[in-house]
């Protein structure tokens, strides 16, 4: 077990302890020691191996005792009794928004709630209002989680769907019988939440295919399996669909599963306006509904179709009818950017807050992936459950970047880390004065405790706008995919100060997030606002997010030169001027 795998059950072990009440210093002494593991410079094996765990500032004995145990055997009896003590509803009701385990435990203490549906129950009997501590509003919060997360229970975020799409797409695409295979549904179509997988396979042949699809590693239990098609379980709850065609009908076969509903009726329309029948088997010269092969127009890709429909190709995110017939109709449809052409990430985190490693690391692992820059913007005092900083720690850190780049520079490494900070937006204005925030190269301005009333959101997020040293918005929304709702604030109004004030807007690729939604992007676009493509990463790993968050962007309909962190170093640098100027 690694460091980090280490650190997360550690965090656990004092989010348990605080269920049961147990002392406060005890609950800490867990979190403190996971921070502690999380920021290591060595290896985690090796200071067992020498027995210097115990000389690490803030590991104790027990605490020695329990990560070495965790480490060589991949187990800890005391944290596997600890869990099996906690009647499991109480644990999952921590997902819940607003659910802390101080809650968690008044709840059981004094309503003897043990379960979601326990505690649903006590909101509608109004039971929770009256406790020390909630109140009428918490109550209607409650409520409203639940009623969220049951709404969405089905669906999975976009990068456990990749991970658990892509290894079974590989081993489709090696199979002897299969001809072609694509992935289709909302998955290509770069929806940030869905329900299933979908897999398309064309072959003469399909039962090999079948048999190798419902029997291969990870399956938890074969849903259907038939002559073309099955459905599996997957690990993680995940529902995968297998359809297997024939080859001449691929291309429609993957437009049709590819969707969406909305776009796929207009595609029908246009081709029944045309004396043509289109549907999952192909594009047939008739008035009917048919499959028949002789009727059968040569359309081998879907590039294929869209011309005999009098269409320049549709990009399969953008296939949801939001305006990309008209735009197909005039050769407008834009060349969408590339995961490939970002440069860097302008909103990132060090182990200075509540990052994982440190500038030295970043710099490392960035530069090696190949990237132009990195921009290290911690959090702010406001943010303490984030150890953000406050001045001296922001004016230290300031001078260890500068140490950091000139070390890259005198080693012939033209890669850059950039200073920055995340400041939060609150009611009296940014946590921090302009001077500060006048040394910085990226500022990100983030609204993180967000009040329940709409015009003050709105009011503060304009004003964080219109200051001139902050250079783009943060994860605009504050929504937390298939747990958390957005805010409540008029985003319209804000992205029309971004563009009054050439203030960026963040698309956060954080696959939790992904926001500012794709469904605004048209028209941040249309007004003139750049986008930042940021992956709010907290490990060197959050990287990739970068490919995530462009599939966001081509939904949104982006192109390179929509979005800022596609430039070159040097011209970066003049744009984050320019906001100043």
């Amino acid at each position: 077990m690694d460091k980090d795998a280490v650190a997360e059950v550690l965090k656990e072990i004092g989010v348990l302890l605080e269920l049961k009440g147990e002392n406060p210093f005890k609950t800490r002494a867990y979190v403190n020691g996971a921070r502690t593991l999380e920021g290591l410079t060595e290896p985690l094996e090796t200071l067992i191996q020498e027995e210097r765990l115990g000389e690490v500032k803030g590991i104790g004995k027990a605490l020695v005792e329990k990560i070495t145990e965790l480490v060589e055997t991949g187990e800890l009896e005391y944290y596997t009794n600890l869990k099996a003590s906690i009647p499991a509803g109480l644990i999952e009701m921590l997902d819940v928004q607003g659910m802390g385990p101080k809650k968690v435990k008044a709840l059981h203490d004094k309503l003897g709630i043990e379960s979601i549906e326990a505690l649903e129950a006590a909101c509608e009997a109004g039971q929770v209002a009256e406790l020390d501590g909630f109140g009428k509003k918490s109550e209607e919060k409650i409520l409203e989680s639940i009623a969220f997360k049951r709404q969405h229970a089905s669906h999975h975020h976009r990068h456990k769907m990749l991970i658990a799409a892509e290894p079974i797409l590989d081993d489709l695409r090696s199979h002897p019988d299969v001809i072609r295979c694509d992935i289709a549904g909302s998955l290509r179509r770069g929806k940030e939440v869905s329900g299933d997988i979908d897999f398309l396979v064309s072959a003469k042949d399909s039962a090999d295919i079948i048999e190798a699809f419902t029997t291969r590693d990870g399956i938890l239990s074969v849903l259907a399996a038939g002559g073309t098609k099955a459905s599996v379980l997957l690990e993680g709850g995940i529902q995968a669909d297998l359809r297997v065609v024939e080859d001449s009908e691929f291309a429609s076969a993957l437009a049709y599963f590819t969707g969406s509903k909305e776009h796929n009726i207009v595609m029908r329309q246009r081709a029944i306006d045309r004396g043509l029948r289109l549907n999952e088997y192909g594009l047939f010269k008739s008035t009917e509904e048919t499959r028949d092969p002789e009727l059968r127009l040569d359309c081998k890709t879907e590039e294929d179709i869209f011309a005999a429909l009098d269409l320049t190709y549709v990009p399969p995110e953008l296939r949801e009818d939001r305006g990309e017939f008209d735009a197909a109709e005039n050769g407008d449809i834009p060349r969408l950017i590339e995961w490939t052409d970002l440069k860097g990430s302008l909103h990132n985190h060090s182990n200075w807050s509540d990052g994982h490693e440190s500038l030295e690391e970043i710099a490392e692992h960035m530069s090696g992936l190949g990237l132009a820059y990195w921009a290290v913007t911690d959090h702010s005092k406001a943010s303490f459950q984030a150890n953000g900083l406050d001045e001296a720690r922001v004016e230290k850190q300031l001078k260890e970047i500068a140490a950091v780049n000139q070390k890259l520079k005198d080693a012939g490494n033209s890669f850059r880390l950039l200073s920055g900070i995340e400041v939060d937006v609150l009611k009296k204005g940014l946590d921090f004065e302009d001077d500060l925030l006048a040394q910085l190269e990226v500022v990100v301005a983030s609204l993180h405790v967000a009040g329940s009333d709409e015009k003050d959101n709105t009011k503060r997020l304009i004003a964080a706008a219109e200051n001139p040293h902050v250079h783009m918005l943060g994860h605009l929304s504050g929504r937390l995919l298939l747990e958390r709702a957005p805010q409540k604030l008029n985003q319209q109004a804000v992205i029309d100060a971004c563009a009054e004030t050439g203030t960026w807007i963040e698309l956060n690729a954080n696959p939790y997030r992904l926001d500012l939604d794709w469904r605004h992007w048209q028209y941040a676009k249309s007004r003139g606002v750049k986008c930042v493509i940021n992956c709010d990463a907290h490990r060197a790993e959050h990287a990739g997010f970068l490919r995530i968050g462009t599939a966001i962007a081509r939904k949104g309909w982006l192109a390179k030169e929509d979005v800022v962190n596609t430039l070159p170093l040097k011209q970066l640098k003049k744009q984050l001027a320019k906001k100043r100027n």
